[in-house]
C-alpha cells in the first residue's frame, strides 16, 4: 500500500530533503539528475513564469504503509499559453532544458518502479483535472512498467534513451584485457600519437573547489570547441546559453564544496586541449560532458581523458564509472552495461482535454517556423531558457 502526496512550492522541498537524499544514495547506479540539489537549482534557473508558458511544481512522493520515502516523481505542469480559454498543460519531469539534464525519471530503485507506477497513475487519474497530458520519462524498457503504465489509458511512445556503465576490476590491467583488439588497439594510439608528435601530455584532476570556476571556465570554452566539429559524431553546444551555464556553474560548486566534482584535463605544454567533467557519487563516478580543442582531435585526446578518467577511479577504489547517455562508439567500445529507458506520452482521461491537448500537438507538429503560430511556439519554447 503506497501513499502519493504533492509538494506544492519550493520551500515544501525542503521538508522532503533529508529523505530524497537518503532514496537517491542507495539507487544504483547513480547519476547526478536524481538528487534533492540537482532539481531544486534546476527549477530556481530554468521554471518559466512567462506569459506563453507558466510553470508549477508538481512534485509527488511516494511513501509506504511505515512512512518511508520510495519514490520521487520531480514533476511541474507546463502551461502554453498561461492563462487563457485555449490553455494546455503539460505534466513532466523537470529537466526539460537542451539536454542539460540527461536523464529524466522517477528516482526510485528499479525493483519498485513497477508498484511506484500504479500508485503514480491511480493518483493522477484522480486529479485529471490539473493536466492534459503526461510526459513520462525514463521508464524501464524492461520489466511489466510499460505495461502497467498502458492500462491506466493508451501511452504514444516516443525515443529510447539508452545509458551506458562500465563496471570495474580491482586493476586497468584486468579492464583492459576484456576490450575488444579493436580497442586496445585504439588505446596504444591514442598514448602513443601525442608523444610521437613530440608532446608530452599530462593528465590533472581538479577538485578543489577554489579553483573551479577557472576549470569551469575551460571547460564551457572548450565543449563549445568540441561543437564545431564537423566529423560524425555530431555534438551541439549543451551550454550556448547562458541559463544552462548559470545553473551548471552553481550546481558544480556546490558539489566541488562537497568534495564530488571532478575536472579531467588533459595538458600539453601548460594549455588545457581536452576535458572531461565528473562526479563522485559514493562508489560511482558518472563522466558528464567534455570538450577538446579541434587541432588536437587527429590525436584521439579524448580517448586519453576517458582512460585517465577511468584509471583514476580504479586507483581510488571507485567499482563503476557511467559513461552517460547516446549510442556511440565512444561509450559502447568500453563493453559497458547498457540500460534503456524509454519516453512516452499518456492523454488525460478527460474527453474534451484529451481533445484539446490533441489538437494542439497537431496544431504545433505542422506549424511552419516562419508562420506567426510557428514564431509564438519557438518564443514559448525557448522563454524556458
Amino acid at each position: 500500500m503506497l501513499h502519493v502526496s504533492r509538494m506544492t512550492g519550493p520551500e515544501r522541498l525542503e521538508t522532503l530533503w533529508s529523505d530524497w537524499e537518503q532514496l537517491e544514495q542507495n539507487l544504483r547506479p547513480r547519476t547526478p539528475f536524481t538528487s534533492p540539489l540537482w532539481n531544486k537549482l534546476w527549477w530556481q534557473h530554468f521554471a518559466a513564469h512567462g506569459t506563453w508558458v507558466r510553470d508549477e511544481l508538481f512534485v509527488l512522493a511516494v511513501r509506504n504503509e511505515f512512512g518511508a520515502l520510495i519514490a520521487v516523481a520531480p514533476m511541474m505542469v507546463t502551461s502554453r499559453p498561461a492563462f487563457g480559454p485555449v490553455r494546455v498543460r503539460a505534466l513532466q519531469s523537470l529537466g526539460a532544458d537542451e539536454n542539460v539534464t540527461e536523464l529524466r525519471s522517477i528516482i526510485c530503485r528499479p525493483e519498485h518502479q513497477a508498484e511506484v507506477i500504479v500508485a503514480l497513475t491511480d493518483y493522477l487519474h484522480r486529479v485529471a483535472d490539473h493536466w492534459d497530458w503526461v510526459q513520462w520519462s525514463g521508464i524501464a524498457a524492461e520489466g511489466p512498467s510499460r505495461e502497467l503504465l498502458a492500462r491506466a489509458s493508451p501511452v504514444q511512445w516516443g525515443r529510447t534513451v539508452p545509458n551506458y556503465y562500465l563496471p570495474l576490476p580491482q586493476t586497468w590491467n584486468e579492464l583492459k584485457a576484456g576490450l575488444s583488439r579493436n580497442m586496445k588497439e585504439a588505446l596504444r594510439k591514442c598514448y602513443n600519437s601525442l608523444r610521437r608528435a613530440g608532446h608530452e601530455p599530462a593528465f590533472r584532476v581538479v577538485s578543489d573547489p577554489a579553483k573551479t570556476g577557472v576549470a569551469l571556465e575551460k571547460f564551457y570554452e572548450l565543449h563549445a570547441a568540441r561543437s564545431r566539429v564537423t566529423a560524425p559524431p555530431l555534438h551541439a553546444n549543451t551550454f550556448a546559453r547562458e541559463t544552462a551555464r548559470n545553473f551548471f556553474t552553481e550546481y558544480a560548486q556546490h558539489m566541488a564544496e562537497r568534495g564530488q566534482l571532478r575536472i579531467f584535463q588533459l595538458v600539453v605544454g601548460g594549455e588545457v586541449i581536452a576535458t572531461r567533467v565528473g562526479f563522485v557519487l559514493g562508489n560511482d563516478l558518472y563522466l558528464y560532458y567534455s570538450g577538446y580543442l579541434i587541432e588536437w582531435g587527429q590525436h584521439s585526446v579524448m580517448t586519453t581523458v576517458v582512460a585517465e578518467s577511468i584509471k583514476w577511479a580504479i586507483e581510488h577504489g571507485l567499482t563503476c564509472v557511467g559513461l552517460s547517455t547516446g549510442s556511440d562508439p565512444s561509450k559502447t567500445r568500453w563493453r559497458p552495461i547498457e540500460i534503456v529507458a524509454h519516453e512516452g506520452v499518456q492523454f488525460s482521461p478527460r474527453r474534451l482535454r484529451k481533445l484539446a491537448a490533441g489538437a494542439y500537438r497537431q496544431v504545433a507538429s505542422h506549424a511552419r517556423p516562419d508562420s506567426m503560430l510557428g514564431k509564438l511556439l519557438n518564443s514559448a519554447r525557448r522563454s524556458r531558457l
